[in-house]
């Protein structure tokens, strides 16, 4: 007969398995869902825009330009035919797909991320998002249909791949992970990450899929 010490101590043991996996549950992201369905949340990812952009050249490389205007219609008016105004992280940022040396009429240069590396398809869709993660959260090991760019405005993120991992701190670098590469994002640091977030994916496939083929080692540390 199990004596009312020991039951007790098996029950605190069970409580304590629970209570880390509700944290665990807690420290994932579901998949990126619209910022129309944000519903209040502060933290996860969430797509604030999709571009379809058709053939893209393969005669020279093309990158991420990333814009801030001061208006709406000043970014409206600086668009280009490959060219996104999307309102993201409380500014208003003109998104662009060109070659290195393009550059708006106006607007202030943030970031410039590439060469991006292109999958092959027939028509390409530029997928925008913002991602808002505390320290500690996790996305689920995924990959995706094309290349994914990170630009961090605030915070700091590891992402780990097969090939090792990539980290980004706020205002630095832009890190890519080209398509098909099964990945973990974890936001890591002491302060809360917001990123901007680009999927340059092939326009006939799903944006995203869960990857079961690969586990991660957990060398993203919080």
């Amino acid at each position: 007969m199990m004596t009312i010490p020991l039951f007790l101590r098996t029950l605190a043991r069970v409580a304590v398995m629970s209570a880390v996996m509700v944290t665990w549950a807690a420290a994932q992201t579901e998949g990126c869902e619209p910022v129309a369905e944000r519903a209040g949340r502060g933290f996860g990812c969430f797509i604030t825009a999709r571009q379809e952009l058709g053939a893209l050249p393969r005669d020279s490389a093309l990158y991420w330009h990333i814009d801030a205007f001061p208006t709406q219609a000043l970014a409206e008016a600086a668009r280009v035919p490959r060219s996104t105004v999307v309102r993201s992280l409380d500014r208003i940022w003109l998104f662009t797909i060109a070659e290195a040396g393009w550059r708006p009429a106006t607007g202030k240069r943030i970031a410039l991320a590439g060469p991006l590396p292109l999958v092959e398809a027939d028509s390409f869709a530029a997928v925008y998002m913002e991602g808002v993660f505390q320290p500690g959260m996790r996305s689920p090991v995924h990959r995706h249909a094309g290349v994914e760019a990170w630009y961090t405005l605030e915070g700091e993120q590891c992402l780990e791949t097969p090939e090792g991992i990539l980290v980004q701190r706020a205002e630095g670098p832009g890190v890519m992970v080209r398509g098909g590469l099964p990945m973990m994002l974890t936001g890591t640091g002491t302060a809360v990450r917001r990123s901007l977030v680009l999927i340059l994916q092939d326009a006939t496939k799903p944006r995203s899929m869960l990857a079961t083929d690969w586990a991660p080692k957990g060398a993203c540390r919080p």
